[in-house]
């Protein structure tokens, strides 16, 4: 034994305070005090302040106890209590705690399986399900996601630091956001390999939560989510109206936030428009940083393609890569999706890459004629049907003809786009959310009344599918 007996018992209150509350600890273990450990008949000997706490403590933790001791003292080590019976007179009587009744051996447990309290008081080897590509070395920054990407870095570099804690990361699909969570969780583990760090998707952890209640093991699971040090979960959007779900997290969050453990989390939506999740969860979501992940434009699609090309020894031509860059609206995952399914297009077929085959590919690939429509689609084609240009309708100006084809803009971008409100009225002309619902208000309204205005509207969608086609 190297280390003090005065050591080892403080490293047993550490292990014991990891697996019950606050609350249970500071009642029933903290005002023990240690007095001796007796090496040749491996007696750890404590006191305890009354006949009471040593009744309670034999009842309820005899287990806990034993297995710690066991693990910090060592195998086959006994516990004594001196038992503070008269303190007006100082009083003591000793009695030796009883022994746990021998159990079989357990098998090994599976990594990323619910401990009990008692295998918690030890880490347990952990998975922490990281996809080991999505690292910030691959990930391409661009005017899109620089800050997150930033302060994503710092986080990871610095995961003891109180600041941008938690974090919350929300984008439209295909924009990175998984890519970028899984490069924190890796950076972490590169850095402090003994960090506990785990990334789960929202959906995986409610059905985590469901089999705990089914089971009646709803304690472990809770317990093992307070042993991570960095906990990643993806698609919070999926817990809208699932309030045990909601409950549970609730409380991992609260026991890691007051622990200053790291809490990254990914949605489709900002916190605000996650209708359906109680207050108390959402001031949490947002007490940290909320950071905005956008679809990457047409120069950071180019970049991440070229890196993709040059990662895996491709040769597309540059006219290919603009092609691909324009067609598939900024998702990341149709951008490599376009360039896999085009390679094994060309080595099964034995065609060179060039733009004919690119087109029908892409189409078949990315799905073209689906894909969402972002605010410069619905720009430009308004603009082109009331014959004004982008810059004029994103001043200042308040002339008929550019209010009509800003009202017209936010209208369209609000129906064809899955953005907040605030968003989209930054987008057209810096104005704020309550500008966007009084101009598609307006819009509707005059839908209503002026049928030449309504036949405006229709041949402005038509050529929406026109462009798609």
């Amino acid at each position: 034994m190297t280390e003090s007996p005065n050591a080892l018992w403080e490293k047993a209150l550490a292990l014991i305070s990891e697996n019950v509350s606050e609350q249970q600890y500071n009642t029933w273990f903290k005002p023990i005090a240690f007095e001796s450990f007796n090496e040749q008949t491996k007696t750890v000997l404590v006191q305890v302040p009354s006949p009471f706490v040593y009744e309670y403590l034999e009842e309820n933790y005899v287990q806990l106890f034993s297995k710690v001791l066991r693990r910090t003292f060592c195998e086959g080590v006994r516990l004594a209590y001196r038992v503070v019976t008269d303190r007006e007179h100082r009083i003591t009587q000793d009695f030796e705690a009883e022994q746990p009744e021998a159990t079989a051996v357990q098998p090994k447990r599976r990594a990323n399986q619910s401990p009990s309290v008692l295998d918690a008081a030890v880490p347990q080897e952990l998975d922490p399900q990281l996809n080991p590509h999505q690292t910030f070395s691959n990930f391409i920054e661009g005017d899109s996601n620089k800050l997150p990407r930033s302060v994503g870095q710092s986080i990871a570099e610095h995961p003891q630091s109180r600041q941008f804690n938690p974090m919350f990361i929300y984008g439209p699909s295909g924009c990175g956001k998984t890519h970028l969570i899984n490069a924190i969780g890796n950076r972490v583990k590169q850095i402090y390999p003994q960090k506990r760090v785990l990334y789960i998707s929202a959906r995986l952890f409610e059905l985590q939560y469901t089999d705990s209640v089914r089971k009646n093991t709803f304690n472990d699971f809770v317990h093992f989510y307070q042993t991570i040090d960095l906990l990643i979960v993806d698609d919070i959007q999926e817990w809208i109206g699932k309030e045990g779900t909601q409950r549970t997290f609730f409380h991992v969050f609260d026991h890691l936030f007051r622990n200053n453990r790291r809490i990254i989390m990914a949605s489709d939506r900002p916190p605000v428009d996650l209708k359906g999740m109680p207050d108390r969860l959402l001031t949490r979501f947002s007490c940290g940083l909320i950071a905005e992940l956008e679809k990457p434009n047409r120069q950071l699609c180019i970049d991440i393609l070229n890196s993709k090309i040059r990662r895996d020894g491709l040769q597309i031509p540059e006219d290919v890569v603009q092609f691909i860059a324009e067609s598939t609206n900024g998702s990341v995952r149709d951008l490599e999706g376009a360039v896999n399914s085009l390679m094994a297009f060309s080595v099964v077929y034995n065609r060179k890459i060039d733009l004919m085959l690119a087109e029908r590919i892409v189409k078949r690939a990315v799905k073209v004629d689906d894909r969402p429509l972002t605010i410069d689609d619905i720009l430009d084609t308004v603009c082109n049907h009331f014959n004004v240009t982008p810059a004029a309708v994103q001043s200042k100006s308040r002339t008929h003809q550019l209010v009509v084809a800003r009202q017209v803009s936010m209208y369209l971008a609000q129906k064809y786009t899955k953005m907040p409100a605030a968003r989209i009225g930054k987008l057209v002309g810096g104005r704020d959310h309550s500008t966007v619902i009084h101009s598609c208000r307006q819009v509707e309204q005059r839908m209503k009344i002026d049928r030449s205005f309504s036949d405006d509207l229709t041949s402005i969608e038509n050529a929406f599918k026109l462009k798609k086609a």
